[in-house]
């Protein structure tokens, strides 16, 4: 089982460098803010595994839940800026 929850966050790590390449190189500011939002949302996953193969799951539910709120903050923050007219 840990083996299984080690392959896939390794993937999951992969796929957060894959958006932040979309990020960095992303053909507007729209396509940049859903990649940052994505990246947040897959290292979100990857602390939920981290949980279950350390066996502290409560732990960091309870991290990934700050974090979620983070990001979520984050995003509403851009798209806010976005909506009055700021250029970035």
């Amino acid at each position: 089982m840990n083996n299984f929850l080690l392959c896939l966050g390794m993937g999951l790590f992969t796929l957060v460098f894959l958006c932040l390449y979309r990020g960095i190189f992303g053909p507007g500011i729209l396509n940049r803010i859903a990649a940052i939002s994505a990246i947040g949302t897959k290292t979100l996953v990857i602390l939920l595994i981290m949980g279950f193969i350390y066996n502290r799951v409560d732990m960091f539910v309870d991290i990934s839940m700050v974090y979620a709120l983070l990001n979520f903050i984050g995003t509403i923050t851009a798209a806010k800026y976005l909506e009055i007219g700021g250029e970035i």
